[in-house]
């Protein structure tokens, strides 16, 4: 199981580092068509499509809880006790609200297939681009968070509240003295 996450956690940051560089190149060609051709609307176009694409992939898939910015000054101030209270009901409002939301946001993004890309066109039938197509991987982002806020869930009342960074370098500074006092 655990070599199935590792496998698919390389495989979105390989998909979200694809559409970084789609972003760049696309970038660039806009550059070169702007001062040496005719510019193109389309390329900006095109980098938004891309990069509200790359904001809720990475969101969803990539980027892991702990590297999400908080303002956790009172959480890390109370005992761990209150920290899984706070974590428990953290989560799983985070679920509730994402579930709760999801049927009417899907609606709305249901509706948007009846508006279209303004410049940007699908390169196999030269059709514009339903809206709902470039904002589905919201109902995606949606789904994976409450996915894995419900494994936080699960996770913080089976062994506690997400460690700290000071107790973790606490155990690892014991591991550190455990493994000298071996050596010796």
């Amino acid at each position: 199981m655990e070599k199935a996450f590792k496998w698919f956690s390389r495989l979105a940051e390989a998909i979200a580092g694809g559409l970084l560089a789609a972003i760049f190149l696309t970038f660039l060609l806009q550059i070169a068509l702007r001062y040496l051709f005719t510019p193109a609307g389309w390329t900006l176009e095109l980098i938004g499509i891309l990069w509200v694409w790359v904001i809720f992939f990475s969101c969803a898939f990539v980027v892991r809880e702990q590297d999400h910015v908080k303002f956790d000054i009172i959480y890390l101030s109370v005992p761990r006790r209150v920290r899984k209270i706070m974590s428990l009901i953290a989560a799983a409002a985070i679920v509730i609200a994402m579930l709760y939301t999801f049927l009417p946001t899907w609606d709305y993004i249901e509706w948007m297939k009846i508006r279209k890309t303004s410049t940007v066109r699908n390169p196999f039938t030269g059709n514009k681009i339903p809206l709902r197509d470039v904002f589905s991987v919201y109902a995606v982002f949606m789904i994976a968070v409450a996915a894995r806020y419900a494994w936080l869930f699960v996770d913080v009342l089976r062994n506690g509240p997400p460690k700290t960074e000071l107790e973790m370098v606490v155990e690892e500074m014991a591991e550190h003295e455990s493994d000298d006092g071996d050596a010796s």
